[in-house]
């Protein structure tokens, strides 16, 4: 199961892809996400301490290891032959979750021309995790549509947009929804996030039909969210909190889906 969660920056989707990201684990499967936003935080998501998760060097930002892979030598000129299985082996970090982290950095449009060292290797990792390997991928990516649509983003098995009521986020999530399609991707899903009453929730539905949107699920609001995140601890830890058992449903609706 590959999963790719986008939507405007500040929607909760962090929270979300850490959540489904935890919940295929706890259903038996080897789970890899990876952080692909340019303020990565899924690992404070995932258990993972203030100071453990600052002590991360994203890929992007390793140079020794981006040399590794591509230098030949000659300046402006990459080595693109290269493999990529040992960074998941000697990179990644275990959550106390039981998930696997990857933090990648920023990189530029998987497709938009610019062949520097980083994004070659980052293409080449995504392209490994999502297409060679068999475990469980949720990937988190940065706030917007950057990404979406092209390259390695066309692999997923689902794509999640992530949105509040506010208007914004429901225009960004369209946007993003359309130019996946136009790239061909078909299990597009919108989630309802932080959804406080039948107001909000009657707003993004609507939104959803009139745009053509396929509704998924709501998450709603949960104060005890807030207050994990003040405390600096990971709310999926507490089963308890509405919203991470909505999270959880989705994760299962992702793999009935899939089947």
């Amino acid at each position: 199961m590959k999963v790719a969660v986008a939507g405007k920056g500040g929607v909760g989707k962090t929270l979300i892809a850490g959540g489904l990201a935890r919940g295929f684990v706890e259903r038996g499967l080897k789970t890899i996400a990876i952080d692909a936003d340019s303020s990565p935080n899924l690992g404070l998501t995932l258990g993972l301490s203030a100071e453990e998760t600052r002590k991360i060097v994203p890929i992007t930002e390793n140079k020794p290891l981006v040399e590794s892979k591509t230098s030949t030598g000659f300046n402006s000129i990459y080595n693109l032959n290269f493999t990529v299985d040992d960074i998941v082996r000697d990179y990644s970090i275990i959550t106390p979750l039981g998930v696997n982290l990857i933090v990648m950095g920023t990189v530029q449009a998987m497709e938009a021309g610019c062949m520097c060292a980083p994004n070659a290797v980052i293409r080449a990792l995504l392209r490994h995790l999502v297409v060679d390997r068999d475990e469980a991928v949720v990937m988190d990516l940065e706030a917007g549509v950057e990404h979406i649509g092209r390259g390695t983003a066309r692999q997923v098995d689902a794509l999640l947009m992530v949105a509040d009521s506010n208007l914004k986020s429901l225009e960004i999530a369209k946007h993003i929804n359309d130019l996946a399609s136009t790239a061909g991707m078909k299990k597009l899903y919108l989630i309802g996030n932080r959804v406080m009453n039948d107001t909000q929730k009657e707003a993004i539905q609507s939104f959803a039909e009139k745009n053509g949107l396929n509704l998924l699920a709501f998450v709603p609001y949960d104060q005890k969210v807030i207050e994990a995140d003040m405390l600096g601890v990971t709310p999926l830890k507490n089963k308890e909190i509405a919203a991470v058992k909505a999270i959880d449903n989705i994760c299962e609706l992702l793999l009935k889906n899939s089947q």
